[in-house]
């Protein structure tokens, strides 16, 4: 048998017993205002923790990844497009990797 299977049938139990645990546990509504809050905040910091570093690295220059960073902050902070953060800082990664 190939341990390829072993690894998967050990993701598979991992990944269920993560996902089950929480609702056989906690039977009741969470009233506690800091456990909502800090649930409410996981999605958001769990992205930017694994995005962040691939979007500094992903490019062929450090240089690229943070004018992009820097340029994708801005435009997000006063428009909010996720379309238009993405296009620009694509553009912005080509141009420099072109001049780079």
């Amino acid at each position: 048998m190939n341990n390829a299977y072993v690894y998967i049938f050990i993701m598979f139990i991992v990944t269920y017993i993560i996902r089950v645990l929480p609702l056989t546990i906690m039977r009741k509504k969470i009233k506690n205002k800091i456990i909502q809050s800090f649930l409410y905040y996981v999605p958001y910091v769990t992205l930017s923790i694994m995005t962040f570093p691939t979007m500094m690295y992903a490019t062929n220059s450090l240089v690229a990844g943070v004018s992009a960073f820097v340029l994708g902050l801005f435009i997000a902070w006063f428009d909010g497009s996720l379309f238009k953060v993405a296009i620009s800082c694509s553009i912005v990664v080509f141009i420099i990797e072109l001049f780079i």
